[in-house]
């Protein structure tokens, strides 16, 4: 028997002979439709969270730009809590409905609720008191949607542990997904165009809230889990947060995931307001986000192919190449070049396609390795710390957006100075740009490839054969 080894930097050496894993069967199309069903609803109104709701509370609801900021700021401190918890102890549940679907169960109603009561705030509240109930419902909603993405990712990335069925679970998942956001952007376009646009809010709103908890509830009976990962979590909730760290494929894999948060949120934050206020062209926002979600759709199963004959690690580079000239391309947004509102989004969504299908199928490689390091399985511990820093992340553009335009003296529904519109676009495309040119720099580094990453399937096999254990 060949000794199978792995460097403390993660290179592996492979032996010459041994036994051979066995790969894992092709995950049937059925369960990968019920793991992405939920993505279709989450999809029409994430879409609204993620491009709206800033604009929706300045614009509509008139509340500071500085206060939302604070918002986010708040939500973000109180993720830096709910996530490893939500993390550590879906790792160690224990339960007949499996150790993700209890979770999953729990949550679907509840992110239903309070998706539209943040969207529909009753008309008699006003000042402080908004404030309060915005803040207050965003919260809720965040706890909720915690309590079901942490297990939920983590449930992905144990239905396989083949290296190129992982892409094709995520690549399919990432297509169907975009059906939600479709719909979402068809939404988008009819809340910029509704003359009253709080009650179009609260009724999209309710609708959304209810497909949500319908189709969590749905799609979580019909997924499988596996038992033999039950209860192998750590019992150290310090100590499992730093294995994401002390994995040296993980704290590289964090930084671009920061650096690709940073530039997604940017695009849906700022996008509205761009085309408002720099463009002239408020209703071109639905246009805009149209041009960076075909791509995703259309390029995916082209990346799904091109990941297995290339490696995602390859692939993946040549996309955050593409993606840092499609952000320098909306930074040349103006009156006059309109068409870099179709333009600089479908390269970044190009970008954005690769990096939905590759980033979760590398992520599940990874917590692969540390199983190998520490022989336990905390999948919801590693998604909830990447979860933390894309939360952190994301959030920085609004935060900086609410800050700054509030300190240059940016006034709902009227022309803006040429100081504002300029950091507008400085903030939505110029920095995102930067952040993804050192990203590409950076990721140069990562080694876990596909031989690597069977040598630890190999083992993690041996292992389980010598404790008699089945899945």
């Amino acid at each position: 028997m060949t000794e199978t080894t792995v460097s403390a930097d993660g290179a592996t050496a492979l032996g010459a002979a041994g036994p051979e894993a066995a790969e894992a069967s092709r995950l049937p199309f059925s369960v990968i439709f019920a793991f992405s069903a939920p993505r279709i609803a989450f999809g029409l109104m994430m879409t609204l969270f993620m491009t709206y709701l800033m604009k929706f509370c300045t614009d509509v609801l008139l509340i500071a730009p500085a206060a939302m900021g604070i918002l986010f700021l708040i939500a973000r401190i109180w993720d830096g809590i709910s996530d490893p918890l939500a993390g550590f102890l879906s790792d160690r549940t224990r339960s007949r409905y499996g150790r993700r679907r209890s979770w999953m169960f729990a949550a679907s109603v509840p992110m239903g609720v309070t998706m539209f009561m943040l969207w529909s705030p009753p008309a008699a509240i006003t000042g402080t008191l908004l404030i309060v109930w915005v803040g207050l419902c965003y919260l809720a909603y965040e706890t909720a949607q915690t309590a079901y993405l942490i297990p939920h990712g983590g449930l992905g990335a144990e239905l396989t542990q083949d290296y190129d069925d992982r892409t094709r679970l995520f690549g399919l998942s990432h297509i169907i997904g975009y059906v939600g956001m479709a719909i979402g952007l068809v939404s988008l376009y009819l809340m910029t165009i509704a003359e009253d646009k709080r009650s179009f809010a609260s009724g999209l709103s309710l609708a959304g809230g209810i497909s949500v908890a319908v189709v969590v509830f749905w799609a979580t009976l019909k997924l499988p889990e596996r038992k033999d990962y039950q209860g192998r979590g750590s019992d150290n909730i310090f100590r499992a947060g730093g294995d994401v760290f002390r994995n040296p494929h993980s704290r590289l894999l964090l930084t671009i995931f920061a650096i690709e948060s940073f530039g997604s949120a940017s695009l849906a934050i700022l996008g509205p307001y761009v085309s408002d206020y720099v463009a002239h062209e408020p209703s071109a926002i639905a246009w805009m986000y149209g041009a960076y979600l075909a791509p995703q759709v259309i390029f995916a199963p082209i990346f799904m192919q091109l990941a297995r004959r290339f490696g995602k690690k390859q692939l993946w580079l040549v996309a955050m190449v593409l993606t840092a000239f499609g952000y320098l391309g909306l930074f040349m947004i103006t009156e006059e070049t309109k068409f870099m509102l179709i333009v600089g989004p479908a390269l970044v969504g190009i970008g954005a396609s690769c990096g939905a299908i590759v980033a979760p199928s590398i992520m599940a490689d990874i917590i692969d390795y540390d199983e190998y390091l520490t022989g336990e399985r905390k999948e919801g511990t590693y998604l909830a710390v990447w979860n933390l820093v894309r939360k952190f992340s994301s959030a920085l553009p609004a935060m900086m957006t609410g800050f700054a335009l509030t300190w240059l003296g940016f006034e709902p529904n009227v022309e803006q100075s040429e100081v504002v519109k300029f950091t507008m676009r400085a903030l939505f495309g110029l920095m995102p740009a930067a952040c993804y040119g050192i990203g590409t720099l950076l990721f140069l580094r990562f080694r876990l490839n596909k031989e690597e990453h069977a040598a630890v399937i190999r083992e993690l096999e041996a292992r389980k054969a010598a404790r008699g254990q089945t899945t």
